[in-house]
């Protein structure tokens, strides 16, 4: 029997600003994705119909297996591409849900790849899905450094120069609804994004008022040894650091309140 396993990364959004609003009411924003080389997993092999077991960690926090996003990203996929295929899909779940790290997207993003292998089908075909899912997963899709515009799902590759970097996530264990977040933005359009490292996150203060612990968490990681950057990912809770050393990292990973989930890993 033919099985394939596929990562889904974490997912980092090194700077974000929110520039207002599009068309179709979703916020315009522009945001430098950059991926982990940890994350969720999700393995496929050849069946029937098309199922979805989740384990891991985090397992119990997604409800119904019928309503996720992996099963929706293969049954779309299964749509456009016009195959009767099957798979039964096991998803482990490492990462918080509802964390500003792309989980539910990256694991559409990994089950569009997956079954693109499974079923022999042209990729084109999960690119042209990716969008219907939610705006971080064609970035997920390609789990590479890219700029994004639009609603973060207009791409172009950068090099942002952090491949290989050690980084250490961190997140207080409390959901924080994208909506919910984006809906607490003032307005206020501060500027186009240039050099990330230079930019914001301009959501960070809306988590925060929502979850103060989002902002003792930044603050945490902004003051270990060897930081060099420290910001909120996406819409939160999780906050990431870049360290200048595996070393660093490592001992600050270890100094993580018990009562935080953490993630010591790297950029791709």
């Amino acid at each position: 029997m033919t099985e394939y396993c596929e990562p889904a990364p974490a997912k980092l959004n090194l700077a974000l600003h929110v520039r207002g609003k599009l068309p179709d009411g979703r916020h315009r924003i522009e945001t430098i994705f950059a991926f982990c080389t940890d994350g969720d997993e999700l393995s496929a092999a050849d069946a029937d119909n098309l199922s979805l077991d989740v384990r891991g960690p985090f397992a119990g926090d997604l409800g119904n297996p019928a309503d996720n996003l992996a099963l929706r990203a293969a049954n779309a996929l299964r749509e456009h591409a016009g195959t009767d295929r099957g798979a039964r899909l096991t998803l482990t779940k490492s990462l918080p849900v509802a964390s500003g790290i792309g989980g539910g997207s990256a694991d559409a993003a990994a089950a569009l790849r997956l079954l693109t292998r499974l079923w022999s089908i042209d990729p084109a075909h999960a690119s042209a899905v990716a969008p219907g899912l939610g705006a971080d997963v064609p970035a997920c899709l390609l789990s590479m450094s890219v700029r994004g515009d639009g609603a973060g799902d207009e791409l172009v590759p950068v090099d942002a120069g952090v491949s290989g970097t050690p980084v250490l996530l961190v997140n207080p264990r409390v959901e924080l609804k994208t909506a919910d977040v984006f809906a607490a933005w003032n307005g206020e359009d501060k500027g186009p994004l240039g050099d990330w490292r230079a930019g914001r996150n301009d959501l960070e203060v809306a988590a925060i008022e929502q979850v103060p612990l989002v902002g003792t968490v930044l603050a945490w990681l902004s003051v270990q040894n060897g930081v060099s950057f420290a910001r909120m990912s996406g819409s939160g809770a999780t906050c990431f650091a870049l360290f200048e050393s595996e070393d660093a990292r490592d001992h600050a990973e270890i100094a993580v309140p018990r009562e935080w989930w953490r993630l010591a890993t790297y950029l791709r």
